[in-house]
């Protein structure tokens, strides 16, 4: 005869799969990033493997194979390229001591520094270039993180594109909320998902590019680099292009060139800003915006996780948590309102 009831031995299944849950979950930690950028990835293909497999009659392995490639074509092996490039430029910067000096020097002309003040900002130009190439993943000394993080992401990945209807099917089972809440809840993720990857995504690579012409026009130096560092920065609505045209211009002012420094100012405020809020009302309009604020604290617990990922993964995980508290709100009210005309239709019955 067993010691435990049906019921009891339920509970100790429950309490058995949350340990192996959390230890599974402590476990795979540092493959983390690769499983939300699976997710990621999966939403943004997922309609154009629909299209080539249900629409044109494409089979499924190929068509995965084939988005998969162009995936790394288009995404990946850019990324990484400018990353590289960003690396070794922070780098050449920070060992050329006399650069530091001449903007410090020229600042002077402008801004009235004392000794104290001028301490401080060669040591915080100092830190800021440290910070920022240990924010790019680098491709030399963290080269097998980076294509172990790259195997699994792509192994995931292909999968769930082949067995995609198991898949989906598999996620509304086991979502702890009703059906209609799921599919809801996939949608709104689909819909962040691109207004904050695709969406944000084309709002910085428009402003670097401008910035970048910009540059290369008036006659600035390292036009295609400072168009990089501009679309990561563009990323953070607080910072944004300012904190490289402005200071940019205000250089070329102190060299006296007063029309490449005066039309860089005029060009950014007028054309660089102002095109990111109308790229913002035409995103908000087809698929929702996100918020400044969720945007602003998501980078900021995203960066410590992801690097400069995490000016991606941050917002998109603070999106997914609200959204999933609004499902959350709903459903309880839900309930509460079936509660509530149960007991009144109880109470009409006696």
């Amino acid at each position: 005869m067993s010691l435990f009831n049906h019921k009891q031995r339920n509970n100790i299944n429950l309490v058995i799969i949350i340990a192996l849950g959390c230890l599974i979950a402590y476990s795979i930690q540092g493959i983390f990033g690769s499983i939300l950028s699976t997710l990621v990835l999966f939403t943004i293909l997922r309609p154009l493997y629909i299209y080539l497999v249900e629409g044109r009659k494409w089979h499924k392995r190929p068509t995965a194979l084939l988005l998969l490639f162009a995936s790394v074509i288009v995404l990946i092996l850019p990324f990484y390229a400018l990353s590289t490039m960003v690396i070794q430029k922070i780098a050449e910067l920070q060992s050329d001591h006399i650069y530091f000096k001449n903007l410090i020097f020229k600042f002077k002309h402008l801004i009235p520094l004392n000794s104290d003040i001028q301490n401080l900002v060669e040591e915080g130009l100092k830190k800021a270039g440290t910070w920022a190439t240990e924010l790019f993943p680098s491709l030399i000394s963290g080269a097998f993180n980076i294509i172990l993080g790259l195997i699994i992401m792509y192994f995931l990945l292909y999968f769930m594109l082949v067995e995609r209807e198991k898949f989906e099917a598999s996620m509304i089972k086991y979502a702890p909320f009703r059906e209609q809440n799921a599919y809801r809840f996939a949608e709104e993720m689909r819909n962040t998902t691109y207004s904050n990857v695709l969406g944000q995504g084309l709002i910085t690579i428009v402003q670097g590019s401008l910035l970048s012409l910009a540059f290369y026009v008036l006659g600035y130096s390292d036009p295609l680099f400072w168009g990089v560092i501009t679309m990561f920065i563009s990323f953070v609505p607080i910072l944004g292009p300012p904190v490289v045209f402005v200071p940019a211009a205000l250089l070329q002012l102190a060299d006296g060139n007063n029309f490449a420094g005066w039309a860089m100012l005029i060009f950014g405020f007028v054309v660089i800003i102002n095109i990111d809020n109308v790229l913002r009302f035409i995103i908000a309009k087809k698929v929702g915006n996100i918020h400044p604020i969720i945007t602003v604290i998501g980078v900021v617990i995203g960066v410590p996780l992801f690097g400069i990922l995490g000016l991606v993964f941050g917002p998109l995980l603070l999106s997914y948590f609200v959204l999933l508290i609004k499902i959350y709100e709903n459903s309880a009210l839900a309930a509460e309102r079936l509660e509530r005309i149960k007991t009144i239709s109880e109470e009409e019955s006696l």
